[in-house]
């Protein structure tokens, strides 16, 4: 039996929610869904240089629960740009 998903605290909205390359047609392109915890997780990690434990406390979440997201992430994000794929950031669902 599966837990109840917990809360994660996300900090700002994203100021753009798709990227894609400039020289792949709208109508042929695959998309790559990046959800709103993983954006948050890459921007804390990565854009922010915070400690390990100041990401998880920032979201709410365990330290390993965060490296999971963030591996997730990167892993969608390296998928994007070396296949060409575009990104697109799935808003909360409040």
């Amino acid at each position: 039996m599966w837990r109840n998903r917990k809360c994660r605290n996300i900090s700002g909205k994203p100021r753009c929610y798709h990227f894609k390359p400039a020289w792949v047609p709208n109508k042929i392109i695959e998309e790559i869904e990046l959800l709103i915890e993983e954006y948050e997780a890459i921007r804390l990690a990565d854009f922010e240089w915070l400690s390990m434990i100041a990401w998880a406390e920032k979201m709410w979440i365990s330290a390993p629960t965060f490296n999971r997201i963030l591996s997730s992430a990167h892993q969608k994000i390296a998928k994007a740009i070396i296949d060409g794929k575009s990104i697109k950031i799935c808003k909360c669902e409040e």
